[in-house]
């Protein structure tokens, strides 16, 4: 039997005691966003072209997975002084079996459906539909394997609007997933950028297993020109200090669309770019499990 730990950490401490821990005889440590999916989400955000300012969420949970001998306490507690912090909060201590764990893991991600011709399948999973536009697409570093309802609405509005003239950028790629999709459907060509060199990188794979001719750049590789269509799936936040960026890269009579923002923030971020560029109307074009989908067009 195993057990699994779970700590609250502060932003400054997590990544390092983790490291501790591990070096301590824990067999494996995960950290993710304490205040995931709640209002007070924090993305691992910097300007473009710039590395973030940081690399860690205000509040983080590390769950230590270790055997059932494993001597949690003294560990935490040695990791604690040598980092000169009070010891974490334990969330929880579970006893787990020892199973199959990538099986396990890989029985989360099922295939996706987003329409009917339209599907998100894992490489572990046959196609359902062998006469659909099916994306092969493992869950990874990055961002994005079209469960989320911010992915799933993008993935919807490419696959209702799409067309064989459109040049595209997917700004935040993360997995390409969304650069991806838009080739698959025919899109002329597709740019996607992203800020994290690893996502970067997942991405040309992707692009690559999918059969697909699609760039994938850092930002401030993305060469200099306008494109028919220009999609952002990030978060509220970064998509207001986006605006001038984003709104500079959309075309006389080109479309942007702009997911990754709750219902309650929709106003707020329609304004922004209002104010920054009248000349793109943005509305909300779908709205689900409270995220929405915004998307306008820029006047010739």
């Amino acid at each position: 039997m195993l057990r699994e730990i779970k700590y609250l950490c502060t932003q400054r401490s997590a990544e390092d005691f983790g490291d501790l821990m591990l070096d301590a005889g824990a067999m494996s440590v995960s950290i993710e966003d304490a205040d995931l999916g709640s209002p007070d989400e924090q993305p691992l955000y910097g300007e473009p072209g710039t590395e973030p300012d940081t690399f860690a969420w205000n509040r983080s949970i590390v769950s230590v997975l270790a055997d059932a001998s494993f001597d949690a306490a003294q560990a935490a507690a040695i990791a604690a002084r040598a980092l000169g912090i009070e010891e974490p909060r334990v969330q929880s201590d579970e006893t787990v079996p020892d199973e199959d764990w990538v099986r396990i893991t890989q029985a989360q991600f099922a295939p996706v459906k987003v329409s009917d011709r339209l599907w998100i399948v894992p490489s572990w999973h046959e196609p359902p539909s062998s006469d659909a536009i099916n994306i092969r697409l493992d869950p990874g570093v990055a961002f994005g394997t079209g469960s989320h309802p911010t992915t799933h609405l993008c993935l919807q509005w490419l696959d209702d609007h799409v067309t064989p003239e459109d040049t595209v950028l997917d700004y935040g790629c993360g997995t390409g997933i969304l650069a991806i999709a838009a080739a698959k459907l025919g899109a002329a060509s597709v740019t996607g950028t992203d800020i994290d060199p690893q996502a970067v990188e997942s991405a040309v794979f992707n692009a690559e297993h999918n059969g697909v001719a699609a760039r994938f750049m850092l930002p401030g590789d993305v060469p200099a020109g306008r494109y028919s269509l220009v999609v952002a799936n990030i978060l509220s936040n970064p998509l207001k200090l986006l605006a001038p960026a984003l709104l500079g890269r959309v075309a006389p009579g080109g479309r942007l669309v702009l997911s990754g923002v709750l219902a309650r923030q929709a106003e707020e971020v329609i304004e922004v770019y209002r104010k920054t560029d009248p000349a793109v109307e943005l509305s909300v074009w779908r709205e689900e499990e409270g995220w929405v989908c915004i998307a306008g067009t820029r006047k010739n």
